[in-house]
């Protein structure tokens, strides 16, 4: 089974072909070269592919997609609002080492607790990162800021973090 990565979502139809206007957290401008389809989640773990037709960069955050299928405006409405998602193999080559997504799939060591699990989603919010790791079976949700991380080793894909005192304790007790 093939891991899926989320690079953004769809914000809205433009134009009068289809296309979709889709922010995405890569960390740089992008028309995705390379990949041939993106993935919508229309169940729970249930990812369809579809294929991309042409890519526009509008910005270093946005970009138009044509996908093969949704020919009018009225067809990419129906896909809205949604995540983007790629397989694993194309969501290395996009998205840029320094942008917070390419996190995903490393292990988070804490100073004091030692490894907690595996960064399975990264979650961009204004002020700072977070990053979604299951402890004990439990969805931990842990910063990542200047304060908490303590560096991160791109070879051996491992985050470490020193975490504030008692954040643990709540997702293990």
């Amino acid at each position: 089974m093939s891991n899926y990565f989320s690079i953004g979502k769809m914000l809205s139809a433009h134009g009068l072909q289809g296309e979709i206007l889709v922010r995405h957290s890569l960390g740089k401008r992008s028309t995705l070269k390379g990949v041939e389809a993106i993935f919508l989640e229309e169940r729970k773990n249930s990812f369809i592919p579809h294929f991309i037709q042409h890519v526009t960069a509008k910005n270093a955050e946005q970009l138009y997609i044509k996908l093969e299928g949704i020919d009018t405006k009225e067809a990419a409405q129906k896909l809205l609002p949604g995540q983007i998602y790629l397989q694993e193999a194309d969501f290395k080559n996009q998205a840029a080492s320094s942008s917070p997504l390419a996190l995903l799939g490393f292990t988070v060591e804490d100073e004091q607790y030692g490894t907690l699990g595996t960064v399975e989603e990264v979650i961009e919010m204004p002020m700072q990162v977070l990053i979604k790791v299951m402890i004990q079976g439990k969805e931990a949700l842990l910063p990542v800021n200047e304060q908490s991380l303590v560096k991160v080793d791109k070879k051996n894909q491992v985050v470490h973090l020193q975490l504030p005192e008692g954040l643990v304790e709540l997702y293990t007790s």
